[in-house]
């Protein structure tokens, strides 16, 4: 039986491959873009382990799939991206953050990050997904890049403000209003 490698040493020189071939340094934007975005995908898949309602965990697996297609994406160089993102994950997404958002308290102030672990998490996870939107804006003033991946990532970081919030609620555990104290 053949072993497969993990390990093929081309990237040894500071460089990796993208989609299409073309070499590139691992310092570029590029590669910022797209690690941040696998990046958000574990914290992500970290998040689940402490989520146990259905429809959240169920939106979470479809926010973990875009997210791969996405890194996929941007990955690749923009001559070979044949297709665009959908804005109908935009739309879904959209309405996950209606759904989650149903029966929450209005509005009170900013929200600490924090209460339950999981919520704590999802705080974590949309400071991860605010930063990966900030590397996709500045990625796109050097090179051509699908507006909608911006989009939808910004819906995703409100969508898990919204899911902190919605733990937070249904554990019971009472949200931390920033005060200021100066």
């Amino acid at each position: 039986m053949k072993k497969s490698s993990v390990y093929t040493r081309t990237g040894d020189d500071g460089t990796t491959a993208l989609v299409g071939g073309k070499r590139v340094s691992k310092a570029s934007l590029k590669l910022e873009s797209y690690g941040t975005v696998d990046e958000l995908n574990s914290q992500l898949g970290l998040l689940l382990t402490y989520v146990t309602d259905a429809q959240d965990r169920e939106q979470l697996l479809r926010c973990q799939c875009n997210l791969f297609t996405i890194g996929a994406m941007l990955a690749t160089e923009p001559e070979y991206c044949k297709e665009g993102f959908p804005r109908s994950e935009v739309e879904a997404m959209e309405l996950a953050i209606d759904q989650a958002n149903e029966g929450l308290p209005g509005w009170r102030g900013f929200t600490l990050p924090g209460g339950s672990r999981a919520a704590a998490m999802a705080h974590v996870c949309r400071t991860v997904c605010r930063r990966a939107e900030r590397i996709i804006c500045a990625l796109a003033q050097e090179e051509p890049v699908d507006p909608q991946l911006a989009v939808y990532v910004n819906r995703m970081s409100d969508y898990l403000y919204v899911l902190a919030c919605r733990i937070n609620h249904l554990a019971g555990v009472e949200e931390n209003l920033w005060k200021k104290m100066v």
